[in-house]
């Protein structure tokens, strides 16, 4: 089995899967149909072409540096004739300060086509809108023959060393990965992308099962206060 492990992190990222009219809203963690379509970006793909291998990836993410939800409140002006018309204002959400870890399963020679594309991208690629491009250049970490959920429990943990140092010298991270259809405790979310075509876009179903957190050691991390022992010192 063969997994291809993205980094995902930025200043801003936003995964809307429900986003409607005039509020685009952002999940906590990045989506598979935004993923899928920043790997469309690196191999050249038009919106209007074809994207089933893609989808058909099992897809995981580990949450590395959670980030914080901010609002942006737009307004906009139509001109039209002689008098401007204004526009319905919009709220965009976005997660500032997040970091990611992001993979694939699946065939490995289409993983790495992937990988080389995503080193050298034929359309610049973004977290999840065009505002937000990565922080690193290089998105890709590479290929590792094991399995998914394997990959991303093994991975070194990428959050900045500002966040490290916030946090204690044990951290859990967050493990999510798609799941079989009816796996009992998975979200069912409409997030697989079967068309990216701006004239009809479609998406299916997928299953999304929370795994244990993925334990890691934190040598920049604060000491934890003892209650107990000052409570008996009393």
């Amino acid at each position: 089995m063969t997994a291809l492990l993205i980094r995902l992190d930025g200043p801003l990222q936003a995964w809307g899967d429900a986003s409607r009219f005039v509020r685009r809203h952002t999940r906590r963690e990045p989506t598979k149909s935004g993923v899928i379509g920043l790997l469309a970006a690196a191999q050249g793909r038009r919106r209007t072409d074809p994207i089933e291998d893609l989808a058909a990836l099992r897809f995981g993410v580990r949450v590395d540096q959670r980030g914080r939800l901010v609002r942006d409140f737009q307004t906009a002006i139509r001109r039209t004739g002689r008098k401007p018309a204004p526009m319905p204002l919009s709220y965009r959400y976005y997660l500032a300060d997040a970091a990611f870890v992001a993979g694939v399963e699946g065939d490995a020679e289409l993983l790495h086509g992937l990988d080389q594309a995503l080193r050298t991208p034929t359309f610049p690629l973004y977290l999840g809108r065009r505002a937000c491009p990565p922080a690193d250049a290089e998105v890709s970490l590479g290929l590792r023959d094991t399995t998914l959920d394997e990959a991303l429990r093994s991975e070194p943990w990428l959050a900045r060393p500002w966040y490290r140092s916030r946090q204690g010298r044990t951290v859990h991270l967050d493990l999510l990965v798609d799941a079989p259809p009816g796996t009992p405790d998975a979200e069912t979310t409409r997030d697989v992308p079967l068309s990216f075509d701006p004239v009809r876009r479609e998406y299916g179903w997928r299953d999304v099962l929370r795994l244990a957190p993925v334990e890691m050691a934190n040598d920049l991390g604060r000491d934890e206060p003892d209650f107990m022992a000052a409570l008996g010192g009393a």
